[in-house]
């Protein structure tokens, strides 16, 4: 089909080697990094930095669960068992929309009687309604008219 893109075509992300690339960053550089930052910190408060590590990892783990669970309560379902294909925008072809839409039956009925009676009557009321007041061209040269309220 044409138009339609395989998942074969979608741009992956960046690897050297095995390891992917996180923020610009690959596998050599961020040992390096690793191992400065473990010579900063100093072997004194390593174990109270890897602790404040540890919580923040909780913390963040806990608000994942805690969102997932209030998107399931205010939803009404589980995100894990949505069909995230039915809302894939490559599954919609604008041709076939079209199409299926020119080619679709009108099933309206059409009706006889009171309606056009009321028609009738709502086209003469607009007719009366019309503003008696006829907006004329200016002659020529003739500046137009200036309301300092309205600016």
């Amino acid at each position: 089909m044409a138009g339609v893109r395989s998942s074969r075509n979608r741009r992956q992300p960046e690897r050297e080697g095995n390891l992917p690339k996180v923020l610009g960053i690959n596998g050599p550089e961020f040992l390096l990094l690793l191992i400065i930052g473990l010579l900063v910190i100093g072997p004194s408060r390593l174990p109270e930095y890897t602790q404040k590590l540890a919580n923040i990892v909780k913390e963040v783990r806990r608000m994942a669960s805690g969102a997932r669970e209030q998107i399931k309560e205010e939803v009404g379902i589980d995100i894990d068992e949505v069909d995230w294909k039915k809302y894939d925008p490559r599954q919609y072809d604008p041709r076939r929309i079209i199409k299926e839409a020119l080619l679709e039956d009108d099933t309206k009925p059409v009706s006889t009687g009171a309606p056009a009676a009321v028609s009738t009557a709502a086209a003469t009321a607009v007719a009366e309604h019309r503003p008696a007041r006829i907006l004329e061209r200016l002659p020529e040269g003739e500046p137009a008219p200036f309301d300092s309220e309205a600016t």
